[in-house]
């Protein structure tokens, strides 16, 4: 379903069912949440969509949203960036993002333009695979949380981490809240 709004296209979000205007990186998210649904098997209720995220960095509080969060089980398991761009300039912010959006890290982070993604160990800030296939499925999810160890970061680093998403994410002019 399309139509226009204020000169832009509004379309309806795969996952929620929401209008959404079609700026910037949103056409390559409604593919990675197809891909997410249809080709992995994560359940639309697991999928988060622009997920509040208010952090305090140095002394001051700063609101911003994160595009896809994926829940597995009820925890919060990979944070992914939509990118309209390219990957590599997204992939420390989808990390960072992943490392101080919960009370722990999460597992897995994610930088995806719909038709190709780089998938990361978000605790160990390494990548661990290229390409959509490479983004784990409900059942590799699993398995990977029964690995790991939920431990926060403490607290100088997560201060310093936020500083680096924020660093990141304040660059992100193209979004629909910016186009309103």
């Amino acid at each position: 379903m399309t139509a226009n709004f204020s000169n832009h296209r509004v379309i309806t979000d795969f996952v929620t069912g929401k209008p959404v205007l079609d700026v910037g990186p949103e056409a390559n998210r409604q593919a990675v949440e197809k891909y997410l649904v249809n080709e992995k098997g994560y359940a639309r209720e697991d999928i988060v969509v622009d997920m509040d995220l208010v952090l305090e960095v140095s002394g001051m509080p700063y609101r911003t949203k994160l595009d896809l969060v994926v829940f597995v089980d009820h925890i919060m398991f990979m944070v992914i960036k939509c990118a309209a761009g390219s990957l590599g300039s997204r992939e420390r912010e989808a990390v960072y993002a992943a490392r101080i959006a919960g009370d722990h890290p999460m597992p897995v982070a994610v930088a995806s333009d719909g038709h190709n993604a780089l998938v990361f160990d978000a605790i160990r800030r390494k990548q661990i695979g290229s390409g959509l296939d490479a983004i784990p499925s409900p059942e590799r999810a699993r398995q990977l949380l029964a690995k790991t160890t939920a431990v926060p970061l403490p607290a100088d680093r997560q201060e310093k981490e936020k500083i680096i998403f924020r660093s990141y994410d304040i660059m992100n002019v193209n979004t629909a809240e910016n186009n309103c």
